[in-house]
């Protein structure tokens, strides 16, 4: 294989992977959604230990911001399974709910 070979099947290489990806792959930005149905299913789950917690007598915003930063499941208590169903849902899947609903988009 000649030199010039090598180097039109490495740029053609280049060239599927850039489009692949949409254009020039140093210039990606990488993107991260949550399907409306995970919505869901996260504000569910943030509900029920948020119930849990009143339940149990304790102040459930503290104890979520404790859970939050972090991540030490101790935070939320085991009553109703509540620590179990917290540990479900990824830190940055609940930080990405509550930023939305925040802000209101």
């Amino acid at each position: 294989m000649q030199k010039n070979d090598i180097t039109n099947s490495i740029q053609m290489q280049k060239n599927m992977k850039s489009e692949q990806y949409g254009g020039d792959m140093n210039n990606r930005t990488q993107t991260f959604s949550l399907s409306e149905d995970r919505d869901r299913e996260v504000r569910a789950i943030m509900n029920e230990v948020y119930n849990a917690l009143t339940e149990k007598g304790y102040n459930p915003v503290n104890q979520l911001v404790g859970y939050l930063l972090s991540e030490d499941p101790t935070y939320i208590t085991n009553y109703k399974n509540a620590r179990s169903l917290i540990r479900r849902v990824e830190r940055d899947e609940l930080l990405n709910c509550l930023i939305r609903y925040y802000l209101g988009v």
